[in-house]
């Protein structure tokens, strides 16, 4: 069974400051989960700008999750095609790592704000699915949960880039984010979720550097013995 999202964001800035920033939305303070990005092509054709990127993200799982995901990265291509007549900015995303355990497909769509021209409206749809039998509810379940995090903190993050970029438009916005206590909450769960995973990948980066110290210095000894 294939679970199915979608919600829509808007953004207080217009649609081209949008674009813009959204090439160099990576690194933000609230997306430490992403490691990189990497520009596969990038060709114009028809007046239209078609890109392909790869983006590698930390992939931290519950205990129960981790016989199914053995490292702690994902690989995410991601497809865009930007039309600057029609005004509008569409990707289309999918995983290729670790797709057996839970694949997700994305579609997102930049475009002028019906409600006011110099906002920017984003309809996000996801599709998720896992094909491991005996478990795909659950998988499909913490996937939809974990996207919808990630939404809130890709929001932040790209306001963030944007603040910077436009600091005149964003003292506009910020009179515009009334953020209500239930999204205050959830904002606040998935930021200490965020330290959590810093935290463990800091941590396991000590243990690594520890373990090749110990490992060379026994190299060394045996040299001499």
């Amino acid at each position: 069974m294939v679970k199915y999202f979608e919600e829509n964001t808007t953004f207080y800035f217009d649609w081209k400051q949008v674009v813009q920033g959204f090439w160099i939305k990576y690194p933000n303070p609230y997306s430490s989960h992403v490691l990189s990005e990497d520009t596969i092509s990038r060709e114009v054709k028809d007046g239209k700008l078609y890109s392909k990127r790869l983006l590698t993200k930390t992939n931290g799982v519950p205990k129960w999750g981790e016989m199914f995901v053995k490292k702690n990265s994902v690989k995410i291509v991601e497809e865009s095609i930007l039309d600057p007549e029609a005004k509008t900015l569409t990707t289309y995303s999918r995983n290729f790592t670790y797709n057996k355990a839970m694949s997700v497909v994305e579609k997102v769509v930049y475009r002028v704000s019906d409600e006011n021209p110099s906002w920017t409206m984003v309809h996000r749809s996801a599709w998720i699915w896992s094909r491991v039998l005996g478990f795909s509810k659950a998988i499909e379940a913490f996937g939809q949960d974990r996207l919808r995090k990630n939404y809130i903190k890709m929001s932040l993050g790209f306001n963030y880039i944007l603040g910077c970029m436009f600091p005149q438009t964003a003292q506009l916005a910020t009179s515009h984010l009334n953020y209500q206590p239930d999204d205050l909450t959830m904002i606040k769960s998935t930021l200490a979720e965020e330290l959590q995973h810093s935290l463990q990948d800091k941590a396991e980066k000590v243990k690594d550097a520890a373990k090749k110290a110990s490992d060379l210095a026994k190299q060394k000894t045996g040299q001499f013995m």
